[in-house]
C-alpha cells in the first residue's frame, strides 16, 4: 500500500487551481494524470522580468518591466488591426497594441490617466517601442504579486503556459515532509538539500544557470529517480536469485552432435558466453543473463546450445519470439540442427488450433516434447510442460520485466532466463533497462561474413538506382527496399510503401512483393516465405523486416530517405544483407540538405558495421529518450535524469543500490524504510511486493 504521507501528491492534477476538465485532459498528455506528474514537468526556460527601464532606456527584443501612465485608447477602424492604448512616462512614449481585444475589458485593465506596471517584451516598429500582449498588467500597489522570475515549461497544444505555471505554483507549498532516504554524507559532498527543497528549487529558477541537469536541484532529483529504478531492479534480481534454481549440467553429447553438424566453428565470442551460460545454469540459485549479440552474430546457436544442456539433463527448454514471423524463421533454422541431435523441436503460435494443438500441448505435458519455440501463445494458461529448465527470450525490446517473470512462472520456481537482443545496448541502458540481469556480449562476426559495401546517394538519383537494379537482379540477388518513416503512423508509412511498390511493380512485373504493418500477420507471412523462397526477387518493406528476417540470397538494401531512420535502426536494416556467401551492399537514400544529425548518422554508418559502436554514437546524438523508442521497449521513460549527461549518476545509483541490498535485503532499517517511500514515490510498487511475497 502507497504510504499515505504520498496521498497528496496521487491526487489527481484536476485537484489544482487552473485545471479544469478541458485542461485536464491536455496536462495528462504534457505530464500525466497526477499532482506528482506536474512536479516531475521540469522548467525548459526562464523569464527574468528584474530589469526596470524607462521609456528611454528599452532595448529592442529584451524583457522590460516598466511603470507608465495611460494615454489615449485607440479602438481600430477595421476587424483586422489592432487596438493601440499609449502609455508614456517621464522619458517618452509607447503603444501597447492588442489582437482581437475587447474595448470594454482594457477601459477597465487600463483607465486613462491611471499608472499601471507592464510587463512584457518591447519590440521597435519603424524606430519606436512597443509592447503586444503584456504579459502582466497591474496597479502599482500590485507590484509585490508580480513574479519577477518566470518559468517557462515545456508545453502542448492548446494548454497555456499560465495556467500550467499557476496549477504546478500552487501544488508547491503543501509538499510533504519525506523521510530522507539520501545517504547524508553523499548529500553533502554534492551539496544536495533534502527533496522537498530540491522541488521547490527546482520549479523556482533564479538564474539560466538553474536550468541546466546538473544544477544541485535538478542533479539530486535525477539521483533519486536512477536510485528508485536501480534498487527496484536490484530487488527483482535478488529475489530472482534467491529463489533456489536447479543445478543443470548436461554431459555434453547432444551439443556435440550440433557442434559436429554446424559449417563453421563457434566464436571466440559464442564459446566465451557459451561457457558463462553454462555456469550459471550449473548454480543451484536460477539464471538471468542477458544474451547481447550484434547483427549476425551468431546468438541462435548459443541459445540452442544452451537449450540441449538442459534437454541432456533430462529437462525441457523453450524459446519465445515477439512475432510470429521470426518464431516460425528460429524454429525453421533449429529444426535441422534438432533433427541432427535426434531432439524433438515443435512450434506453437496464435495460429497453431484444434487438433494440432491440443497434440503439441499432450506432447508438452507427458515431456515427448524436448524444446518448444513459440510467441506470446506459449504465455497462455493452457500451456504446461512437464519439467521446463530454460526459458530463452528473443526480446527486440518488446518483453518487459513482467514478462520476463511470468514466463518463469510456467517452469515452476527453478526456471532459468535468457534473454537474447539484437540491438546492441550502451552500457548506461543495459543498467538501467537490464540491472536485473547478468550480460553476456557476442562483439564478434561468424567467419565468412563479408562486410556490407554501404554507399549514401541522394534521392534525385532514384531513377538511376532503379535502372541499375536489373543487373543486380541477373547476378541472382533479390533485393529489399525499405520505405520511409512517414510518422509514427502504420497507415501513413503503409501508403508510402504503397506508392513504391506500384512505381517498382510497373518496372519490374510481379517478381515484387509488399509487406507493411497494417497487413494480416498470415499474409505478411505468406509474402516473406515466397521472399524467402526466391519468388519474389524484390521486396517493398516498411520496418517490419528490421527483425530478425533471414533470407541469405538477398545481397541488396535500399533505404529510401534513410535520414529519418534512427541510427540503431539502419543498423538492424543493413543487418538484413550480408548474411550469405555474395558481396552485399546496402544504399542510403537521403533528402537534400541534410541535417547535422542526419549527416553525422550516415558517416558513422559508412565508417563502421560495429553494432557496440553504433549504440553508442546513437545515445550521443539522439539522448537515451528517444534511442530505443522507449515506449514500446519496455525501458524505463526518465522524466528527470538525462542518461546522457548523468552517466556518473548513473553508476554511483547502481553501486548504492548493490550496496542497500546486500545490507538491508527487506528494507528494514531506517534509510531502508525511507527507501521504501521512494520507491512508492517514482511508483516503482512491484519491487516492494517483491518484498513482501519473498
Amino acid at each position: 500500500m502507497r504510504p499515505e504521507i504520498l496521498f497528496p501528491l496521487f491526487a489527481p492534477a484536476r485537484t489544482l487551481p487552473g485545471i479544469g476538465p478541458r485542461l485536464e485532459k491536455l496536462v495528462e498528455r504534457l505530464a500525466g494524470p497526477k499532482v506528482v506528474d506536474l512536479l516531475w514537468h521540469l522548467p525548459s526556460g526562464l523569464i527574468d522580468r528584474r530589469r526596470r527601464p524607462k521609456i528611454a532606456e528599452a532595448r529592442d527584443g529584451e524583457i522590460a518591466t516598466m511603470e507608465v501612465t495611460v494615454g489615449l485608447h485607440i479602438p481600430p477602424r477595421l476587424k483586422r488591426l489592432p487596438y493601440r492604448v499609449h502609455v508614456s512616462d517621464e522619458t517618452g512614449e509607447m503603444q501597447l497594441i492588442f489582437f482581437n481585444a475587447r474595448a470594454d475589458y482594457l477601459a477597465k485593465t487600463l483607465p486613462e490617466g491611471a499608472q499601471r506596471i507592464v510587463s512584457g517584451r518591447v519590440e521597435f516598429y519603424q524606430g519606436a517601442p512597443q509592447m503586444t500582449h503584456p504579459d502582466h498588467i497591474v496597479g502599482p500597489e500590485e507590484l509585490a504579486a508580480l513574479p519577477l522570475l518566470e518559468p517557462i515549461y515545456p508545453l502542448t497544444a492548446g494548454l497555456p503556459l499560465k495556467s500550467l505555471q499557476k496549477a504546478i505554483r500552487s501544488a508547491l507549498p503543501s509538499l510533504p515532509d519525506l523521510p530522507e532516504w539520501q545517504n547524508g554524507p553523499w548529500l553533502k559532498a554534492n551539496g544536495w538539500a533534502g527533496w522537498r527543497v530540491s522541488v521547490q528549487s527546482a520549479h523556482e529558477p533564479q538564474s539560466a544557470a538553474d536550468i541546466a541537469p546538473d544544477a544541485a536541484p535538478r542533479a539530486r532529483l535525477a539521483y533519486d529517480e536512477l536510485l528508485a529504478n536501480q534498487l527496484a531492479l536490484g530487488l527483482v534480481r535478488a529475489r530472482m536469485k534467491k529463489r533456489p534454481g536447479r543445478s543443470i549440467a548436461g554431459d555434453g553429447r547432444l551439443r556435440r552432435k550440433v557442434e559436429e553438424a554446424l559449417p563453421f566453428a563457434l566464436t571466440d565470442a559464442q564459446a566465451r558466453s557459451l561457457s558463462e551460460i553454462e555456469a550459471d545454469m550449473k548454480a543451484p540459485h536460477r539464471m538471468l543473463r542477458l544474451l547481447q549479440g550484434d547483427v549476425g552474430s551468431g546468438k541462435t546457436v548459443v541459445a540452442l546450445l544452451a537449450m540441449l544442456n538442459a534437454v541432456e539433463a533430462g529437462f525441457q527448454a523453450a524459446m519465445m519470439a515477439p512475432t510470429e514471423i521470426l518464431a516460425r524463421q528460429h524454429h525453421a533454422s533449429l529444426a535441422p540442427l534438432c533433427e541432427a541431435a535426434g531432439v524433438k523441436l515443435a512450434l506453437l503460435t496464435g495460429r497453431e488450433k484444434g487438433k494440432p494443438r491440443e497434440e503439441i500441448l499432450g506432447a508438452l505435458a507427458d515431456g515427448s516434447i524436448d524444446i518448444l519455440v513459440g510467441t506470446h501463445a506459449l504465455f497462455q494458461e493452457d500451456v504446461a510442460f512437464n519439467a521446463l529448465a530454460l526459458a530463452v527470450v528473443d526480446e527486440q525490446h518488446r518483453f518487459g520485466v513482467h514478462q520476463r517473470l511470468l514466463l518463469t512462472s510456467k517452469g515452476g520456481p527453478g526456471t532459468d532466463v535468457l534473454v537474447m537482443t539484437a540491438t546492441p545496448i550502451p552500457r548506461t541502458l543495459t543498467l538501467t533497462a537490464y540491472g536485473d540481469m547478468d550480460v553476456s556480449k557476442l562483439d564478434e562476426k561468424p567467419p565468412g561474413r563479408k562486410p556490407v559495401d554501404t554507399r549514401a546517394l541522394p534521392l534525385d538519383r532514384l531513377d538511376e538506382i532503379v535502372a541499375g537494379l536489373p543487373r543486380a537482379l541477373a547476378r541472382g540477388a533479390q533485393i529489399y527496399w525499405v520505405c520511409p518513416l512517414v510518422e509514427e503512423s502504420d497507415e501513413v508509412d503503409a501508403a508510402a510503401a504503397e506508392e513504391r511498390y506500384k512505381h517498382l511493380r510497373s518496372v519490374f512485373g510481379d517478381i515484387v512483393g509488399l509487406v507493411h504493418g497494417r497487413m494480416k500477420p498470415i499474409d505478411k507471412d505468406a509474402v516473406m516465405a515466397r521472399f524467402a523462397a526466391g519468388e519474389i526477387k524484390v521486396l517493398v518493406a516498411t520496418t517490419v523486416i528490421e527483425v530478425g528476417v533471414n533470407v541469405p540470397s538477398a545481397t541488396v538494401m535500399v533505404i529510401e530517405h534513410a535520414e529519418r531512420f534512427g541510427l540503431a535502426q539502419l543498423h538492424q536494416l543493413r543487418g538484413r544483407v550480408g548474411r550469405g556467401t555474395g558481396k552485399s551492399s546496402c544504399l542510403l537514400l537521403y533528402q537534400t540538405p541534410l541535417g547535422e544529425t542526419a549527416e553525422a548518422r550516415i558517416k558513422i554508418m559508412r565508417e563502421t558495421e560495429d553494432g557496440f559502436r553504433i549504440a553508442e554514437e546513437d545515445l550521443r546524438l539522439r539522448g537515451a529518450g528517444e534511442l530505443l523508442g522507449t515506449r514500446q521497449s519496455g525501458l524505463p521513460a526518465f522524466r528527470i535524469a538525462d542518461l546522457e549527461t548523468q552517466k556518473e549518476l548513473l553508476a554511483a545509483a547502481h553501486d548504492d543500490a548493490r550496496m542497500i541490498v546486500e545490507r538491508d535485503p527487506e528494507l528494514e532499517s531506517e534509510r531502508g524504510r525511507a527507501l521504501r517511500t521512494l520507491l512508492y514515490l517514482f511508483e516503482r510498487d512491484e519491487a516492494i511486493r517483491y518484498l513482501r511475497s519473498g
